[in-house]
């Protein structure tokens, strides 16, 4: 008997092990709500905008690295100021290396939410699903044959929270390449106006005002997001038409 439960020890204690991951993301994102708040916002931009400008100026390199570090943690671990991080870019870097810097790191954040959702209660969660035979089990088999076209759709949609375009994929055990590549590619458009805005950042504070993230939801910025929302969704219209047609 004790052969027995000394071998079945060592596979109970990696089963709990992975999903320490998620486990500590959750942790440090409900902490970081509480404490980094007012820590992280534009008035700490403003107020230290001269120094990292002269960083900047005297170690290029130096800061790129450790502006890709810190977003890469900001959306790893769910931390507010994911928007002040993407306008920073534009700030310090311009709008060709702050788009490319601000795509780099949040897609690395997303990635490692996704592995520690995948590898903890998406692997429990998926199985279940695999061997049931209900609603959940059409619903992941539908998503899957439509995996690109929801997963762009997912971040396309201002509405869907970033967070949540991280983590439920890992959940439902959509493939990890066509997660990183609806990934990399549908918050493009997002990036390039957050770091537009911050272009300009520097002529917003000398005026005494805040940068208005609003601009996200002005026609000629939302429009072409929409319709690429919309080119996203015609693969799911038209197979939806087939079916009708099929019947």
């Amino acid at each position: 008997m004790n052969d027995i439960s000394d071998s079945d020890k060592p596979e109970q204690r990696p089963s709990l092990w992975r999903h320490a991951p998620l486990a500590a993301i959750l942790s440090v994102a409900v902490l970081g709500a509480f404490t980094l708040g007012d820590l992280i916002n534009f008035d700490t931009l403003r107020d230290n905008r001269e120094a990292l400008l002269a960083f900047r100026d005297a170690n290029f390199a130096g800061l790129a690295l450790a502006f890709i570090a810190i977003y890469i943690v900001i959306v790893a671990f769910s931390l507010p100021g994911a928007a002040v991080a993407s306008v920073t870019g534009g700030f310090l870097f311009g709008l060709g290396l702050g788009t490319v810097f601000n795509v780099l790191s949040a897609s690395l954040g997303a990635f490692a939410i996704f592995w520690a959702a995948r590898l903890g209660l998406g692997q429990t969660l998926a199985a279940r699903i695999e061997t049931s035979d209900g609603t959940l089990k059409r619903l992941k088999n539908g998503l899957h044959d439509n995996e690109i076209s929801v997963l762009f759709l997912m971040r396309l949609v201002p509405a869907v929270p970033f967070f949540v375009a991280n983590l439920l994929p890992a959940l439902v055990g959509v493939r990890f390449v066509n997660f990183a590549l609806t990934t990399v590619l549908g918050i493009i458009p997002g990036a390039i106006v957050f770091t537009w805005i911050g272009v300009g950042l520097g002529e917003v504070f000398d005026r005494g005002e805040r940068p208005d993230l609003s601009l996200l939801w002005e026609p000629q910025v939302l429009a072409p997001i929409l319709g690429l929302c919309l080119l996203a969704a015609l693969p799911l219209v038209i197979k939806a038409l087939r079916g009708r047609k099929d019947i």
